[in-house]
């Protein structure tokens, strides 16, 4: 009998000893087990000072985010630092991103690709500027994959002095959109003006909101420097009905992810060193969803985009052991 109780007693010790590591490593929203192919969310992002390499953060569900640790590329093009890496993942199934390269002098952008998020590979510096050159930097390129044309359109902020009027803008500091297109990452459209609001703008997002599109950006003009959205029937504008300040002032990097009935505007508040959130289901009425979200310390803006649980569960695994 004294021994049957000893077995119980041990026994009962490993369930509850089971069942406390799994309750530390489930994340809300998360259940214990799931299908490979069941949606997962990932989100590109960089540390500061740092800036030494493309990051991972995840969700379960959307709203509550977690580190992924390790670096999962290390820039060596350009002023070899990786800032607001923006991914989007092709046709095909290659994943790829673009990344800000420099902070000044850089007339381009990073790029690579992968296949499983984890190994990237054809790292090269896109000289997307070059033609241009009095050009002071080149910002936060992003990726849209324009389906029903089969390309994708790379989005950036440069400012070239002298080329728009600086209002209250510093003459180096004075930004607006370009972009060029490509189907294989080897050969570029000319690059092109984007947009010229009227005012200095960055940071911007193109979403396809079926029907038409929405460009979430920053009005980066003093003593602004907040989210706007614009409307547009293509993917390259023109962009019109452009919205009231939807921020407050020093917030940027919006990043916009669909889930369920809603879209979450992920954002940095910079000044105050944590990450925000928005939501809409229309992009003309908003509602303040920060206090639904968690983010992880430190976090940088990149782009939020939908992968499966399978995918997660690789960079975690190929994280696990490569440090913070």
């Amino acid at each position: 009998m004294r021994t049957a109780k000893v077995v119980g007693w041990f026994v009962w010790m490993l369930c509850a000893a089971g069942w406390t590591a799994l309750a530390a490593v489930a994340e809300p929203g998360s259940p214990v087990a799931g299908a490979p192919d069941a949606p997962a969310y990932l989100f590109s992002t960089f540390r500061e000072p740092e800036q030494d390499g493309l990051r991972f953060v995840y969700s379960w569900d959307g709203h509550h985010w977690s580190n992924v640790p390790g670096v999962f590329l290390r820039p060596t093009v350009g002023g070899r630092i990786l800032r607001d890496p923006s991914v989007c993942r092709g046709p095909d199934g290659t994943w790829h991103v673009v990344w800000t390269s420099a902070w000044r002098g850089d007339r381009g952008f990073g790029y690579a690709r992968s296949r499983d998020l984890v190994h990237w590979e054809d790292q090269r510096f896109i000289p997307a500027m070059e033609h241009e050159p009095e050009t002071v930097n080149v910002w936060a390129p992003e990726l849209f994959y324009d389906a029903p044309r089969d390309r994708f359109i790379i989005v950036w902020a440069s400012t070239i002095p002298g080329r728009f009027p600086d209002h209250l803008e510093p003459r180096t500091n004075n930004h607006r959109l370009y972009y060029t297109t490509t189907r294989d990452f080897r050969e570029f459209t000319p690059t092109r003006l984007f947009w010229d609001p009227g005012y200095s703008v960055i940071d911007a997002q193109i979403v396809f909101t079926d029907p038409g599109y929405v460009l979430v950006h920053k009005d980066n003009t003093r003593p602004e420097r907040r989210l706007r959205v614009a409307f547009g029937d293509s993917p390259l504008g023109p962009w019109r009905d452009i919205s009231p300040h939807l921020t407050e002032p020093f917030t940027e990097g919006p990043s916009a992810l669909k889930i369920g009935e809603d879209w979450i505007i992920y954002h940095e508040a910079y000044r105050l060193r944590e990450y925000r959130a928005l939501k809409t289901r229309d992009f003309r009425s908003f509602r303040d969803a920060t206090r639904e979200m968690t983010f992880p310390k430190p976090m940088k803006h990149g782009t939020a985009f939908r992968v499966t649980r399978a995918d997660v569960e690789r960079v975690l695994r190929a994280g696990a052991g490569a440090g913070p």
